[in-house]
């Protein structure tokens, strides 16, 4: 079941809960629900806001009281390991079918109390009171794809899925936290902040993936109940035969596990591997269920002249048809969202996701998708947002360059040959890059003793105040244009609570007003866990990268996708294009900006006028992917909400 959940527990006798819930519920009424409930008592007073996706959850009824055992529950979670956790806790065979995922969440802390998060595989967050024990606990899943908020002061202790319910509470005020702000604004990259535990709000917090709370006498205990191991032991199998065998049997389990509704399936279908596999692998699923996957595909918009160079692929639709079309039992839907850009639609991101975002390229069509989900009556919409480190994994130059590192010559001339045969490339080309490549650890140590190469957000006092830099740097966030090799990223990815946190923030608050739930097979933890244990030459085989996906797919993608070696797919390029109807408002805005005091207390108005000077009246296409721009957006996406909280 998609919820909103939301509670406070009393921690003395001055206040009352009873009041407060109802108008953390009211707060909640602008998402759709099946049904919204509250349970009411002495000192505790829980709430759920319930979508119903999953069969089980139609008529669930939550919040949900084991009078029995004194626990109550309320839950936002679609269980994914259920078989397992059936046979784990020894349910009946005849109440399978039909026993809810909250029920399966109580019966596992029956059994193993603060350690059940550490066998429910999934997408969820939760809440159990337990009067016996005069306990209240909670939990976030492992790679936190559901959110969970909460604030803590001597009297209460309160908790909601989203933030602005939580303004209900007696004194929580809507106050920054310049200290999250400034990481907003100082970190280039997509994700919001390192530190995981606050919000853009001083009086939130929120739980970050793979952590618990247990609150026991007014004392709030956070504990890290799991991990993404990044040095699993190598899984050794006799031949790339068995490790697809082994990947098939993996990923279809965790794409079945997701195709889990009363509804209809969704995918958001590109041109490429990620979401091509989750397509193949779930299609055939649902025909054999009588159900036709949906596919959600984003198209640059009708005049737009392709302006990336020839190895990137601004409209996908001739490869999206041809994996479609393979593949079959799919129905293509092509949006290209005509009229809509990242500047109109600033206002309802702004509000969707409680605070300043990043991801303003894709923002009209990710809301878009949804839109037109809900109009179909799709329940759940899969995605491969995390294929490229995990399921497609695997860039050839990194790999020869470690290959060259740790002396394995051979190694290195053999793909050598395979890869220029392959890329059409001549060796002289190709081996000053790998060299490059090999000691470019040299080189990033230099650059991390440098001031960035990109243009900051953050106004330079500001960012001295806070001291954020120092933080950032400690927390070993490059603050430079250099990338980390892909070693380092792929595990940067799993160790970093920051980026989970980040993508499931998004997730959660884009699909509440859509009813609509977002799943990752990319992002199972059991694809993940397999993905880390495999080794390196699996990924890079023959000079042909991400090897294990392109022949785990064999048969299941059309050749024109399962191989495409030379031309990547790119989302956003036509950002800039979308916008120049609006332009001159955008520029307005952002000179407004720069008049504003309060703007220039947090932003770095002498860099922005710069950069508006650079684009001009009418920007160059291209300028999409340039650093001027993208800051020129981030800009005003914070200063609107600025204006918005002052």
């Amino acid at each position: 079941m998609l919820s909103a959940i939301a509670g406070i527990l009393n921690l003395n006798d001055e206040y009352s809960s009873r009041e407060t819930i109802v108008q953390m519920m009211k707060a909640l009424q602008k998402y759709p629900a099946d049904e919204a409930n509250i349970w009411r008592g002495d000192w505790l007073s829980m709430g759920c806001h319930a979508q119903w996706v999953t069969p089980e959850s139609i008529n669930e009824g939550l919040p949900r009281y084991d009078a029995n055992r004194e626990l109550l529950i309320t839950a936002d979670a679609i269980i994914d390991n259920r078989k397992q956790l059936c046979d784990q806790l020894e349910i009946d065979y005849s109440a399978r079918k039909t026993i809810t995922d909250s029920e399966l969440i109580l019966a596992a802390y029956i059994k193993w109390g603060r350690s059940a998060p550490l066998h429910l595989i999934g997408d969820y967050a939760f809440v159990i009171w337990d009067k016996r024990r005069h306990q209240l606990f909670g939990a976030r899943d492992l790679l936190g794809r559901r959110t969970l908020y909460y604030h803590h002061s001597s009297t209460s202790f309160s908790f909601c899925t989203v933030i602005n319910p939580l303004f209900a509470v007696p004194g929580i005020h809507k106050k920054l936290n310049e200290s999250w702000f400034a990481e907003f604004l100082a970190i280039p990259m997509m994700f919001d902040t390192v530190d995981v535990h606050s919000t853009v709000y001083e009086d939130i917090k929120q739980l970050p993936p793979a952590h618990s709370f247990t609150v026991v006498k007014g004392v709030v205990t956070i504990e890290q109940y799991d991990e993404v191991a990044v040095t699993s032991p190598m899984l050794k199998l006799r031949s790339n035969g068995d490790y697809v065998d082994a990947f098939r049997e993996v990923f279809q389990i965790a794409v079945q596990s997701k195709l889990r509704t009363h509804r209809q399936v969704g995918v958001r279908l590109s041109g490429g591997l990620d979401s091509g596999a989750v397509a193949s692998f779930a299609a055939k699923s649902l025909l054999r269920q009588g159900k036709v996957l949906h596919a959600f595909s984003y198209t640059p918009a009708a005049n737009f002249e392709d302006w990336t160079p020839r190895r990137l692929i601004a409209n996908e639709t001739p490869y999206i048809q041809a994996a479609a079309r393979h593949i079959g039992n799919i129905e293509e839907n092509y949006l290209d969202f005509e009229g809509r850009n990242a500047i109109n639609e600033m206002d309802t991101m702004l509000e969707l996701m409680e605070g300043p975002y990043k991801f303003f390229e894709n923002s009209f069509w990710l809301t878009g998708m949804l839109e037109r989900s809900q109009e179909q009556d799709v329940g759940v919409m899969l995605n491969g947002s995390r294929g490229n480190y995990t399921i497609s994994w695997g860039d050839p130059i990194d790999y020869y360059a470690r290959l060259l590192r740790t002396f394995r010559w051979a190694n290195v001339f053999q793909e050598l040959n395979h890869y220029t045969r392959v890329m059409r490339a001549g060796k002289s080309d190709v081996i000053p890059i790998i060299v490059k490549q090999a000691y470019a650890h040299l080189i990033r140590s230099a650059l991390a003793k440098r001031k960035t190469d990109i243009p900051l957000v953050i106004h330079p006092d500001f960012a001295a105040r806070t001291k954020v830099m120092e933080k950032l740097k400690s927390h070993y966030v490059g603050l430079t244009a250099y990338a980390p090799d892909e070693v380092t990223a792929r595990n940067n990815q799993f160790q970093r609570f920051s980026v989970s946190n980040h993508i499931g923030t998004s997730t959660t608050k884009l699909s509440l007003p859509y009813a609509v739930s977002e799943r990752d097979p990319t992002s199972d933890p059991r694809v993940i866990r397999f993905c880390l244990s495999l080794p390196h030459e699996q990924y890079i085989q023959n000079g042909i990268d991400r090897s294990l996906i392109r022949r785990s797919t064999e048969g299941y993608l059309p050749d024109m996708v399962r191989m495409n070696i030379h031309a990547r797919g790119v989302q956003g390029a036509d950002w800039i294009y979308r916008m120049l109807p609006d332009w001159g408002d955008f520029r307005d805005q952002l000179h407004k900006l720069c008049q504003d005091s309060n703007a220039s207390y947090y932003l770095n108005v002498p860099q922005i006028k710069q950069s508006l000077e650079k684009l001009g009246t009418k920007p160059k296409l291209e300028y999409a992917f340039d650093h001027n721009a993208r800051l020129l957006m981030r800009s005003l996406i914070a200063y609107r909400f600025l204006q918005q909280i002052s």
